[in-house]
Order: C-alpha cells, then structure tokens, then sequence
C-alpha cells in the first residue's frame, strides 16, 4: 500500500543526492540536465491545476508506477483535472530508458519506443508527451509550460546555464530542454538499479529457494514454457543487466477491462488498437498490426499490479493461468479466478501471436507458484516489502 510519509522521505533524499549519484554518465552536462529533471520530473506545477506531476503516475515510492492504479477498475490514471481516467495504466518507468528507440528490424517487426503503442520515438519523446495530454497534465500548449517555468527562480538560472542564454526565449527551446532534462533523469541508476534478488544470485550473493529454482527452470526453459521467448533480451550468460522484454510487439488476446471501462466512460465495444493506432505506421501498417502492444518489462511485476496494458487482472498468478490457458484442456484453467467465468475474448481478434502462446505442456499448481515465486525474485532491493507472497 502507499505510503504518503515514505513518500516524502523519499523525495528528501533525493533532493540530497549529489548530481553525480542521478547520473549513470560522467558527463558534466547530462548529470546538470538529470538534476534539473529531477526537479521537473515532481513539479505539480507543470500541470494545469498545478495537482499533478511526472511522479504522480511514474512514482518512485511504487517502483514508477502510479499507486492509486491498483484494481482494474481504477487501472487507467487520474487526470490532472481529478475525474479524466484513461483507458490504459500507465506503463513502468523504471527500467524504461533500456528500450531503443522505435524502429522495424530487419525482420519487418516493430521494436522499442515508449508508450504501450511505441508512439514516442524515444525517452525524451515520451516526456513531452503527458504535460500536453488534455486527460493527463492538461497544459494548453508548449507557451503555457514556459510561463510556469518562468515562475520558478531555480528553473530560471538553470535552464540556461545547460542549455544556454536563450533557451526559455522560446517555448519550443523550453519545451525541448525540458524532455531532454527529464529523460537524463530517468536515465539515472535511481530507475534501474539491477539489485533485485536474480540479481544478486547472478553475483553469487543470494541462494534462490527450491521453488524460485524450479521457477527459473521454467520460464527460460524451451521445452516447458515459453517465457523467455519474449521476456529476455540477451543470452542468458550474459544476463547481468538483462530488462526481461524483448521490446516487440505482440496481441497475446488480452480481453477487454470492462471494470475501467465503466469508471472512464470509454465505450465496452472499444477496441484498443495499441500499435494498430500508432501514427508512424501507414494505413495498411497499422491494420497488420491492430492489438499488439509492446513487450513489458517483467522487473517489479509482482509489485506493480494491476496487469496487461489495460489492467486487467488484478494478481499476478492470475496472468500465468491466463497464458497457461492456450495449453490447458483442463476445464479449472479456462475459468478466470478473479471473476470466476471464462476467459473473456481477445478486445482485438487480430494478429493474435497464437504460435508464441501455444507452446508446451500445461503447468500444474506447482510450476504456477514456482513460476510466480521466479518472478518475485525480479523486484528491487528497495521494493521487496511491499511483496505479499
């Protein structure tokens, strides 16, 4: 649960830490502009009513995710303006600064970018984006985030002091500064620590139980799941920095989260397109591509409920069934425990990844725990209190 006053802590630490320590460069000028996007990065004021921040969806109490999100019903963010709600939960940010940047391999599929949908090019892309959103900070224009920056004596001798005398002359300039500033920020070690418990035991520093070892046998196993096909990145020798994503894209059926729907007001027969609806794509791109969303990142998930781009599911071993379904003849395995009732459609028929998904035998309750014990071994150092099981 969140916890406002080791929120505060928190934040008054951070403002204590030497620039060097918010930085994972040497870089004189990117660890000035990761300080200053510190301080944008909790600035309330860069919202319209002045009531939310980068922190306030991203928060670094709640391993950057937004913890007043933590139900399906409540799974798409508050807007600044206190009753907008999105349609999708606000995606980690921890850990966000290893995915590169969009582009179409050799392969013809579509990898990196940030946003569910890889809309943004890139992190810094993807910090301009909510202060304009009109359902999430809601500010007028790229003119009105310079005049709140003016307002701040601190904004007005450092802005300039990285990015030269006539930075805020101009609201673009200002603009850009600003998402420069803030992704140098979430490039620091403070969003990617690397010292969850696989961490540690990588470095011979923690012995896994005997469940977490059978956990990890599944999920990089070719044979018994197919985990690790999308939710590993690099050989596993060479795992000491491994995000656990691939980054591409996938449509693995996930069904519609009617529970937000009825909080947001979007229509139950919506369809999220996800990377179907991202405007890089042509027309005939887009159709190829309906219902895929990017690859998350499997640090902190047993921390950062609820799940899917839509928040869907609201436990973590609920997810595991879900994918086990597409193996299972058992009947147990087509019901949804959270809501007792089958599995409900894919929201996008299309595209499902139906090779990736219908691969090995099913798992008894056993692999289920161990593969959800694997995964909380995936938490942060700083956020393993907050694991309930």
């Amino acid at each position: 649960m969140f916890q406002p006053h080791l929120y505060s802590c928190l934040l008054a630490l951070l403002s204590c830490l030497p620039v060097s320590a918010l930085s994972d460069t040497t870089s004189t000028e990117q660890s000035a502009m990761a300080a200053l996007g510190q301080q944008l990065y909790f600035d309330k004021n860069l919202s319209a009513n002045r009531s939310q921040a980068c922190a306030s969806c991203h928060d670094p109490a709640a391993a950057f995710v937004d913890p007043r999100s933590t139900t399906p019903a409540l799974a798409g963010s508050l807007g600044a303006d206190g009753h907008s709600r999105g349609d999708r939960q606000a995606p980690m940010a921890a850990y966000a600064a290893f995915s590169p940047e969009f582009h179409q391999n050799s392969d013809g599929d579509y990898v990196g970018g940030q946003f569910w949908d890889g809309r943004a090019q890139d992190l810094s892309e993807q910090a301009g984006g909510p202060p304009l959103n009109p359902g999430e900070m809601a500010m007028a224009d790229q003119a009105s985030v310079l005049t709140r920056l003016l307002e701040n004596p601190l904004y007005v001798e450092r802005f300039p002091a990285i990015f030269g005398p006539q930075v805020l002359h101009q609201a673009d300039t200002a603009y850009t500064a600003l998402r420069q500033s803030i992704a140098a920020f979430e490039q620091s070690e403070l969003f990617s620590p690397f010292d969850s418990k696989y961490d540690r035991y990588l470095r011979g520093e923690y012995q896994p139980t005997e469940q977490e070892e059978l956990g990890m046998t599944l999920f990089f196993s070719q044979q018994f799941t197919n985990c690790n096909q999308c939710h590993q990145l690099q050989p596993r020798a060479q795992m000491a920095e491994e995000t656990f994503t691939n980054y591409r894209y996938h449509n693995i059926g996930v069904p519609t989260n009617t529970a937000l729907r009825v909080n947001n007001g979007v229509a139950s027969s919506s369809q999220d397109q996800g990377l179907g609806q991202n405007p890089k794509l042509s027309p005939a791109q887009q159709a190829l591509q309906a219902g895929k969303f990017k690859v998350p990142s499997l640090r902190n998930v047993a921390v950062t409920a609820p799940y899917m781009h839509n928040g869907v599911f609201a436990d973590l071993r609920t997810v595991v069934l879900f994918y086990d379904k597409y193996n299972s003849k058992s009947a147990r395995r087509q019901i949804n425990p959270e809501t007792g009732q089958p599995w409900g459609p894919p929201e996008v028929a299309a595209n499902l990844a139906l090779p990736e998904l219908e691969h090995g035998p099913a798992l008894d309750d056993k692999r289920v725990e161990a593969l959800v014990a694997f995964l909380n071994m995936l938490t942060d150092q700083r956020y393993e209190h907050l694991l309930t099981r």
